[in-house]
């Protein structure tokens, strides 16, 4: 909670960045919840899950290795006698310990050459659903010694035996396999025809069934849990079934780190007349815990104008750079950080290899913060149109 240009957004960016890989970061408005189509509660919840990440450790047979040979028979298409279809396939496998020939449908060939699999490609063959997988070309290989320039991608021969256990991981949100069940679980005429669900929606039973499965899961071993963080900026958008919705669910089993950024003090609830602090319903508040942000003095400023003009690549003499600070405590940062880049491309215009104070005090007199705009139209009141 904080005034408006105090850096609450920016502490959204910095969380996401220092975050790793695998932990899920949502940034959302408090405007974003309210739709037509959808439930208010439906969108957070999706947030919600969309925030929880789920890593999926499974040991799957496949066979893998360096293609040496491969044989694909066809035989007459059964409606057109002068087409011919892959009817199956035989083909040699090689890895560093061993080699193995083996036989497979019609599926398969149709895969293998759907990928433009030949002699010197890796590959990788599921051996439960039959799915094919292009790893590359071998480095060993014939073809992965051709060319001293080739886009595509090479792989060393693989170790091992031909048909081994792999284990794969895939990086899931809860969100993700809501979505996955909801379409298994889709029915109805619409769905009969076009394969999408008829609702746009997820029951709570789906949602129930995934909480079941997952923890399942995680009790084997087999998943692992990363909570992540939700981030609402302008949460006083937000009205009071939604606040309802967030305290019940802050309190759930599976819930990320929930941050809601205000600018607002003591204010109305949404929806109500009730005046409340940060315009966050009472019992919201006591589930919670605040940050306080500041406004900037002078000095930090400063730096944050001197990293900006770094980032956008801007030379500026440090006595343009103190009076863009000025301008930047008397106005705010925001209005400072637009007319650092006005001031560059006033520079750019006058051939100037740098922004000097004279181009600050040029666009600083074309345009107007909010404290002059508001001077300005209570000077013309009676001249501006008022519908």
């Amino acid at each position: 909670a904080g005034p408006p240009g105090t850096g609450k957004t920016a502490i959204a960016v910095a969380i996401s960045k220092e975050l790793g890989e695998n932990v899920p970061f949502i940034q959302m408005s408090g405007s974003e919840i309210y739709s037509a189509e959808r439930k208010k509660t439906e969108v957070l919840i999706e947030a919600i899950r969309k925030c929880i990440g789920v890593e999926i450790h499974e040991m799957r047979k496949v066979y893998e290795g360096e293609v040496t040979m491969i044989d694909i028979r066809t035989a007459p298409h059964p409606y057109n006698p002068y087409q011919k279809i892959p009817e199956s396939v035989r083909l040699t496998l090689k890895t560093k310990e061993e080699e193995k020939t083996i036989e497979a449908g019609a599926s398969i060939a149709q895969q293998i050459i759907a990928e433009g699999i030949s002699e010197g490609h890796v590959i990788q063959i599921d051996a439960e659903t039959g799915r094919v997988a292009n790893l590359g070309l071998c480095l060993e290989s014939q073809k992965g010694k051709t060319y001293d320039v080739d886009t595509r991608r090479k792989v060393p021969r693989p170790s091992g035996k031909v048909l081994k256990e792999k284990e794969f991981v895939y990086m899931l949100t809860l969100a993700d396999l809501d979505e996955l069940n909801a379409r298994q679980r889709s029915g109805g005429l619409f769905s009969l025809f076009f394969g999408g669900s008829e609702s746009k929606e997820i029951d709570t039973e789906v949602r129930m069934a995934v909480d079941q499965q997952v923890k399942e899961w995680v009790d084997s071993g087999k998943a692992f849990i990363y909570p992540g963080v939700l981030f609402i900026d302008d949460a006083h958008l937000l009205d009071l079934e939604a606040f309802s919705f967030l305290s019940r669910a802050m309190e759930s089993e599976l819930v990320p780190i929930i941050i809601l950024a205000t600018n607002r003090g003591v204010a109305r609830i949404r929806g109500t007349d009730i005046k409340s602090p940060l315009g966050f319903p009472l019992d919201l508040i006591d589930r919670a815990v605040i940050i306080a942000t500041e406004p900037y003095d002078l000095d930090s400023i400063r730096e944050i104008l001197k990293i900006r003009a770094a980032e956008e690549k801007i030379k500026i003499e440090p006595e343009a750079l103190n009076r863009l600070a000025e301008v930047g405590a008397k106005s705010s940062m925001r209005y400072a950080v637009q007319l650092l880049s006005l001031a560059a491309q006033n520079a750019k215009a006058l051939n100037k290899d740098k922004v000097t104070v004279e181009d600050v005090q040029r666009v600083d007199e074309l345009f107007m913060d909010v404290g002059e705009a508001a001077e300005y139209l209570r000077k013309y009141e009676e001249r501006l149109m008022i519908h």
